[in-house]
């Protein structure tokens, strides 16, 4: 796929879906990678979530590298840098009354999808309907009926399951990034504590993502379904 049929493809989706923000496309510059020349690095320091929500919402289109990413812990998992300790081992979530005992809190945090740290040099975001680079992942935050709809187009063809693995920690970069980066399969997330209280994302609102070769058939099937 090219930028344009990139292009193409997201603004079909928003149309058959009738999608309010914009599926916000991601890519992980690779630490041996150039950084886009024709993408202006991102001018204030926010969280991971926060960027792709303000992506969809008001259509920008930056790149992020560790200094920008104010929170950590969305950068680590994306592979921008190692995982702190207290993160790692459960600490951060405990004392913060999320986990019952230490042991719960870090039997969570092994299972959180993780790139290799320092694997990432940045990460790009833009609306998938304007990117002008190949994603690769993409990201849809809209409500339970259209994640529903999303869901059934991707089965349309070959059938399966969507399969969902979400604690309700690190939901819009581990979920929403690292998991289908690294499974190459979708993934659906309910947010998080940080992304709920950072960000615009609704409580009538959750998160699909797909790795972008799946963006063809998903968009094509959607329009067999759902068109109107």
């Amino acid at each position: 796929m090219n930028n344009e049929e990139i292009q193409k493809l997201g603004k079909e989706l928003i149309d058959t879906l009738h999608l309010k923000t914009s599926p916000v496309a991601v890519h992980l510059v690779k630490a041996d990678e150039e950084l886009p020349a024709d993408i202006p690095r991102i001018g204030e320091n926010i969280r991971h979530c926060q960027m792709v929500d303000n992506t969809r919402r008001k259509g920008s289109q930056f790149y992020a590298i560790l200094d920008d990413h104010m929170c950590k812990g969305g950068a680590a998992v994306m592979g921008l840098t190692e995982m702190g300790e207290k993160l790692k081992t459960g600490e951060v979530y405990y004392h913060l009354n999320h986990f019952g005992s230490l042991d719960a809190a870090k039997s969570t945090m092994e299972k959180v999808p993780r790139v290799a740290g320092n694997s990432v040099k940045a990460v790009v975001y833009s609306p998938l309907e304007k990117t002008t680079f190949k994603p690769d992942v993409v990201l849809i935050i809209t409500t339970p009926k259209q994640v529903m709809e999303l869901s059934q187009a991707l089965l349309h063809k070959n059938g399966g399951r969507v399969n969902a693995s979400f604690a309700g920690k690190q939901s819009v970069c581990a979920d929403g990034v690292a998991y289908p980066y690294l499974s190459g399969e979708a993934g659906v997330t309910i947010g998080c504590s940080g992304s709920r209280k950072y960000t615009e994302i609704k409580e009538d609102e959750m998160i699909m993502s797909i790795p972008v070769d799946m963006l063809p058939g998903l968009v094509a099937s959607a329009k067999t379904m759902f068109s109107n």
